[in-house]
């Protein structure tokens, strides 16, 4: 058996990554047996360097290896391109043509983007696996192929399942081994390796002086997402190797070529479809009901105060950021103190409480947000659900973040923190 070494070098395989070798000394493990392999990973990662490296080890390395983008072919004739057809089976069709299964029998085929294939396909996919029989477009003679199945994919598998875009049965039939290549973010180590083998290739090939980057621009560049992984990387490098005068790149240039180098932050991106495409709207909604009661309870606790002490200067002065909160126009000024009463009087009149209640009236054995606390009980518990679900929804964008959660919800961090405790989050 070849060391993990051996086989990196026969290939051009770059990098030292755990999830790197793992998923190579799975490869060398299975290539002399016969079982079905699926190599899952993000576009770019370099899954076709697996089928090569199990082709290669296996018994089946004189046979020929073929390999099929199953989501370049038209599905009119997919069925044609895998198992071949028989003359005349179809408008076109002028002699019979035999199909990648007949012709790679002892071989390996390879199955690129195999979760593209469509349904009528992966039945006879299944068959193939199953028994190694097919047969023929316009033809009833079943027809037998000793063929090994490696397939590759970029999409998430089970959620084609729930779709019912794949079928199960297949998939357990294709991932009996599943090597899964990381992408190249997780690979920080190895980013700058590859890219100066891409940058010497390049450099070889296009007869010029090797670039090669600075500290800082080698820091930028294992910081970048890289989106489409080795392959972007590469593009990158043949890019910097052909337009640049100058073979030492900083960091300021090297951002020229990385797009979206500003907005490279993470984000969380729903993978189910809304069921209603006002779903947004609902949950905006939701939060101005939400911003409005955070207001409510502050007026009411403003309310309270100014009852109890009956001297609106120094409640106004002690609760001055609370009220330009509330009262504060559009330019940023502070209400006076007549303005203060006037604005008072409205909204003692819409909770329908006697401005010259005297103080005794007010029980100082209960809780002093005792008007406030009366009000939220005549409140629905769905608004309470829907305060809930945002605080969730908030905390979930934010990775748990309370200070951009609660900047995001329009109220104080502290306000948040007891909303959390409230709800047991």
């Amino acid at each position: 058996m070849e060391s993990i070494q051996a086989v990196k070098q026969r290939f051009g395989i770059i990098g030292d990554d755990q999830r790197l070798n793992r998923a190579i000394e799975k490869a060398i493990q299975v290539a002399p047996t016969d079982i079905s392999v699926l190599v899952t990973g993000e576009s770019g990662v370099g899954k076709e360097s697996i089928p090569k490296i199990i082709h290669s080890l296996s018994h089946r390395k004189h046979g020929k290896y073929i390999a099929v983008n199953c989501g370049a072919i038209p599905e009119g004739t997919i069925d044609s391109e895998l198992f071949g057809h028989e003359k005349g089976a179809f408008t076109g069709a002028t002699q019979t043509r035999s199909g990648y299964f007949e012709v790679a029998d002892g071989g390996t085929i390879f199955l690129d983007e195999v979760g593209e294939l469509p349904l009528p396909t992966q039945v006879r996919l299944l068959r193939v696996l199953e028994n190694g029989e097919f047969i023929k477009v316009g033809s009833s003679k079943v027809q037998k192929s000793d063929v090994r199945i490696i397939a590759a994919t970029n999409i998430n598998m089970q959620e084609s399942i729930k779709k019912e875009r794949f079928r199960e049965d297949l998939y357990y039939r294709l991932s009996t081994v599943e090597i899964n290549l990381p992408p190249l973010r997780d690979r920080k180590d190895d980013i700058h390796l590859l890219f100066r083998k891409f940058a010497s290739d390049f450099a070889l090939k296009y007869k010029m002086p090797t670039i090669k980057l600075q500290d800082d621009a080698v820091g930028l560049l294992k910081k970048y997402r890289w989106g489409g992984n080795i392959r972007q990387l590469r593009n990158i490098a043949e890019q910097i190797s052909v337009l640049e005068q100058e073979r030492i790149i900083g960091p300021e240039r090297l951002k020229e070529y990385l797009p979206d180098i500003g907005s490279n932050l993470p984000a969380v991106i729903s993978e189910k479809k809304k069921e209603s495409d006002f779903s947004n709207e609902r949950e905006i909604l939701y939060k101005v009901l939400f911003d409005m009661k955070s207001d409510l309870t502050d007026l009411k606790k403003l309310t309270l105060k100014l009852m109890e002490s009956g001297n609106t200067q120094k409640v106004q002065d002690e609760n001055e950021s609370l009220i330009q909160k509330l009262y504060g126009d559009d330019d940023g000024e502070d209400v006076d103190a007549e303005e203060l009463e006037a604005l008072n009087d409205e909204r003692l009149e819409v909770l329908q409480i006697p401005q010259n209640s005297p103080k005794s009236e007010i029980s100082r054995e209960k809780d002093k947000y005792y008007f406030a606390e009366e009000i939220q009980e005549e409140e629905t518990l769905s608004l309470q659900d829907k305060e809930l679900e945002l605080i969730k929804k908030s905390l979930e964008r934010h990775s748990g973040k309370r200070k951009a959660a609660a900047e995001e919800l329009g109220i104080s961090e502290r306000t948040l923190y007891r909303k959390i405790k409230q709800y047991n989050l």
